[in-house]
């Protein structure tokens, strides 16, 4: 398929960190995929978790069935679109190559470890796994991604975090945030596609988990008008099969109206070149009508699931774990690998140990050095 013009277009690629010949059958946003998916930060997505953790059942999604099912979503969007569908699969199996055992408690507990030593964020942890902590290639640190994959994993960012990037690389990935430009088209199709994986996978571990259940979710608009499609087509179906078909139908008519008013603010807007997309606002976006049905979505869950009383206790205990396992490193840091243990900046080797972690090596590595069995 021919690339739009105001698509991210490989040979107008500004290029990777470190200077490397072309591959002689992949363009650079494909190298950057199979770079991604050959990494160890991506083989641990199997074992992080999304809302449950990962021995409350099989089943659940993970961050790596997550960020499968954000490259299929983007994918889908950016052949209808014209973009770049390579630029969009490396970018989300990227996006969160940095998050914490334990979902957001165990970004939550980091940051907190971390408030006198610059902080932590877990996009700008993705970033740092790509760009330094990978250990692969005998001429640099990281996979060396080109700019624009790089760019897409990092989301957001601190004014103060923005300037450190912009320091260590001058016009490199942390320019848009000091100059109110926007990203390419294909990160900001992955950030969107990243909140329209994640809201419908919730609904589905959380009815299956049975910490919500089907007569809630009458108060989701969203959810009631494509429960009632599918009860009209099939009025006998009940059970997984009409929770499934429900998701189906509201994941498509996201997806179609993601195309159509992405369609209504190219043409409004008209950028010519990859370029053009950055001066111009957000162009990738829902149309008003379903960014208030998906924001009552979010609302929804964000009550009724993630904070409910069983998610909130398993919280806790994983909040307990990783703040005890950061204190035991800090403490003796012997008792990390001999690469963490020996670098200069201390918090952040322990932060860096921890975060890469899946949740059953930081449960075990909690029982080894406390003696305490949480879960």
């Amino acid at each position: 398929m021919s690339l739009a013009p105001y698509a991210s277009h490989p040979a107008q690629t500004r290029g990777r960190r470190h200077t490397e010949s072309p591959a002689p059958t992949r363009s650079d946003y494909q190298r950057d995929r199979d770079r991604i998916v050959h990494s160890t930060a991506f083989r641990r997505l199997v074992y992080k978790t999304q809302v449950f953790l990962n021995h409350e059942g099989d089943l659940f999604r993970t961050r790596l069935t997550h960020s499968l099912e954000v490259a299929q979503l983007g994918r889908s969007i950016s052949r209808s679109l014209g973009l770049n569908e390579d630029l969009v699969e490396a970018i989300a199996l990227a996006h969160d190559l940095g998050h914490t055992p334990f979902g957001h408690a165990g970004q939550d507990v980091l940051n907190e470890c971390m408030k006198a030593h610059g902080g932590f964020e877990h996009n700008l942890q993705s970033l740092r796994v790509v760009d330094k902590l990978e250990e692969r290639y005998p001429g640099f640190d990281g996979l060396n991604l080109s700019f624009e994959t790089r760019e897409g994993i990092l989301k957001h960012c601190s004014r103060t975090h923005a300037e450190l990037l912009q320091a260590q690389e001058p016009g490199g990935v942390g320019q848009r945030f000091l100059a109110g430009t926007q990203p390419s088209l294909e990160a900001q199709l992955c950030n969107l596609a990243d909140e329209i994986a994640y809201n419908a996978h919730d609904i589905d571990d959380g009815v299956r988990s049975g910490l919500i259940t089907m007569t809630q979710l009458e108060a989701v608009p969203l959810f009631v008008r494509f429960r009632d499609e599918t009860l009209q087509e099939h009025p006998q179906v009940t059970g997984k099969r009409l929770l499934f078909d429900t998701i189906r139908r509201m994941l498509s008519q996201q997806v179609y109206d993601v195309i159509d008013a992405t369609r209504a603010n190219l043409a409004e807007h008209a950028p010519g070149s990859a370029e053009d997309v950055r001066l111009c606002p957000p162009l990738v976006r829902f149309s008003p009508a379903m960014r208030e049905a998906s924001t009552q979505l979010k609302r929804f869950l964000f009550k009724e699931l993630y904070r409910h009383p069983q998610v909130n206790d398993t919280t806790v205990q994983a909040k307990q774990v990783l703040t005890e396992l950061f204190e035991a490193y800090i403490t003796k840091p012997d008792t990390m690998p001999a690469d963490f243990a020996q670098r200069g900046d201390l918090h952040r080797s322990v932060a860096d140990y921890v975060a890469g972690m899946t949740d059953r090596f930081a449960v075990r590595e909690h029982e080894r050095l406390t003696g305490t069995k949480v879960f």
